[in-house]
């Protein structure tokens, strides 16, 4: 069939690709890697530096001193006079770094790890920008990788602490990753496609204990799970560049090379010329511009700090539930695991639920839900355990219900060129959240299910301010500001107008209409599995 010669746009080409065709399902194994490797790595702390009991090895009573009986041996008070500690794991973290009754030490490798997170997406964000999605995935990799081998190999306490640090700032390749799934597929499969990649980190929080439950010496289960990661250095090979940043970026002929490779891999004959594809370039965005830019905008000023606080409340909820996990009773390494498993029924429901009631409202029932669970569960009596538990593994699973919305939410909010920037920032910013999570045991001093109530009304909070955005599920992805800002203003939506000026169908819900987008959904429904991120 000859090929009609017009202008097409990116969206209506990666129509035509399947998310189970041969092209993009090579590319999920990659990416879905690349997840299980991040999620591992992300959360190595909480098995690492797990509390230990120890004693005075000069003590006449031989009392044990760990965090839960402190009070009661006068809260450590007797390092007074103690020059040499017994620990009952020799080999654990906290004693070959000698970190008896410095409790601190022991919770600042965590707070680090999310502060240097939070520093990192700043720079990797804008970088990615700036780069590419394929070279910051790639570089971040590598450089995790390296900075873990590292860690193991350290004696000194304070090197270690600056080495976790500037992992988390240079070797996560989350935000860059992500941002390379969600601009390869049409809009109709956005939350497919990154639900399936995204399932990776799903993986990566079942095997995390598993791993460390079979290497258990903390030394010995750094190097294992970071060795490999080195092996990242061939997706230069891989994975390909995003096509959407390259023309946004001007290289438009290394685009259509990308999507001309894969429409062969896939054995696809496009009824379209490809090399009238439309864009809009820009060039020299930094992350300076980013910020002058969006606060120039009331409408992008409104919804970074909506983000924001998604995000503080997402990482501060679902990161502070993970972590104490390991308190409730039980196997603590089933109990992580299992703050993993509740997901995996949920990850097929979200999909199901965003492709039918769009973005914003599951995201405010969730947080909502998240909110009353939360705030219920310290009032459970403490005859029912399990009613207790069930509680919080459904608080757990609604957290993560919206944190997987909010990650993909706030990513079509934001036009192409600065999409990373401003994931990332608003996610820098959300690291908060996750800074603050590890030390609200603390509150427990006062009452016990305060961080529980807390962690309810952050979620609420969280899920009215969602009514200050639009809903973004049936717009495609914008590329300016000002393409943006239109998103939701269904009688002037600048990218259908686009399509009708073209001769393609338009209708007042975006650039597909109702009918294309059900067809599609249908045929999601039936032919491909649900898998959320």
């Amino acid at each position: 069939m000859t090929k009609i010669s017009e202008k097409v746009h990116l969206d209506d080409i990666l129509e035509k690709f399947g998310v189970w065709d041969r092209y993009h399902t090579v590319a999920t194994v990659w990416l879905t890697l690349i997840n299980v490797f991040n999620s591992i790595a992300y959360t190595n702390y909480v098995f690492i530096t797990e509390e230990v009991k120890y004693r005075c090895k000069h003590s006449d009573n031989g009392l044990n001193i760990s965090q839960h009986n402190r009070s009661e041996f006068g809260d450590c008070r007797v390092d007074s006079i103690c020059t040499e500690w017994v620990y009952d794991d020799p080999r654990s973290f906290v004693a070959e770094f000698d970190l008896a009754c410095q409790e601190w030490k022991r919770t600042l490798v965590g707070t680090m790890h999310s502060f240097g997170y939070m520093v990192g997406l700043l720079i990797v964000g804008p970088l990615s920008d700036r780069l590419g999605r394929k070279t910051l995935t790639v570089v971040t990799c590598i450089l995790g990788s390296f900075l873990g081998l590292a860690r193991s190999f350290t004696t000194n306490y304070w090197l270690y602490v600056t080495l976790e640090f500037l992992e988390a700032v240079v070797g996560d390749p989350c935000s860059s990753s992500f941002m390379m799934s969600i601009e390869m597929v049409a809009t109709d499969k956005r939350v497919l496609y990154t639900t399936i990649s995204g399932f990776g980190y799903t993986i990566g929080g079942i095997l995390y204990p598993l791993f460390y439950w079979l290497v258990p010496y903390w030394r010995h289960f750094l190097q294992a799970v970071y060795a490999p990661g080195l092996l990242f250095i061939f997706y230069i090979y891989l994975i390909d560049e995003s096509p959407r940043w390259l023309l946004t970026k001007g290289k438009k002929n290394e685009a259509i090379t990308i999507i001309d490779t894969a429409a062969k891999m896939n054995k696809l004959q496009l009824e379209m010329d490809i090399n009238q594809i439309s864009y809009q370039e820009e060039k020299g965005a930094n992350f300076s511009r980013v910020l002058l830019e969006t606060f120039k905008s009331k409408s992008m000023l409104k919804r970074f700090f909506v983000c924001s606080v998604w995000w503080i409340a997402s990482t501060f909820v679902n990161h502070g539930l993970t972590i104490n996990s390991i308190s409730l009773q039980g196997n603590k390494y089933v109990n992580y695991a299992l703050t993993s498993i509740v997901d995996v029924p949920g990850r097929f429901v979200v999909v199901y639920i965003l492709n039918r009631f769009k973005r914003r409202v599951p995201l405010i029932f969730t947080f909502v839900a998240c909110a009353a669970l939360c705030v219920a569960q310290p009032f459970v009596p403490s005859a029912l355990p399990w009613l207790s538990i069930t509680l919080y593994m459904s608080g757990k699973l609604m957290s993560s219900f919206y944190f997987a919305i909010t990650y993909i939410f706030t990513s079509e909010l934001f036009p192409t060129y600065t999409r990373n920037s401003m994931h990332a920032l608003c996610s820098s910013v959300g690291r908060i959240g996750s800074i603050v999570a590890p030390q609200m045991p603390l509150l427990m001093v006062y009452w016990s299910g305060l961080p529980s109530v807390i962690f309810g009304l952050v979620s609420l909070a969280a899920g009215l301010l969602t009514l200050l955005v639009p809903d973004t599920a049936e717009d495609a992805l914008p590329d300016t500001v000002h393409q943006a800002e239109k998103i939701g203003k269904f009688e002037e939506n600048e990218l259908g107008n686009k399509r009708q000026q073209d001769g393609r169908p338009s209708n007042a819900h975006g650039p597909y209409s109702q009918r294309e987008r059900r067809m599609n959904i249908l045929t999601c429904d039936v032919t491909q599995d649900h898998i959320l991120y």
